[in-house]
């Protein structure tokens, strides 16, 4: 199944943002996996910063499909790839 960029931004936010279900478990993801970086622990630290950056891009992704569905462009350089 093929869809456009404008297709799938709509379907992101018909998921996440316009069902209550689908609201409630970008809430829980964003809970559990938007963290600040660890700058305690040296190596272990930058470690765990990339893990939890890593993490963190998933919901920007999600995030950002739902702002552009609803017209907003954060980044004009944000483009699908």
């Amino acid at each position: 199944m093929s869809m456009t960029p404008e297709q799938v931004d709509a379907m992101f936010k018909r998921v996440f943002e316009d069902h209550h279900e689908g609201r409630i478990v970008l809430e829980l993801m964003i809970q559990r996996f938007a963290k600040n970086a660890c700058t305690v622990g040296g190596i272990d630290a930058i470690l765990t910063t990339y893990k939890q950056a890593g993490a963190r891009e998933v919901l920007d992704h999600v995030v950002n499909r739902i702002n552009r569905a609803n017209g907003v462009q954060a980044d004009p350089n944000d483009q699908e790839e």
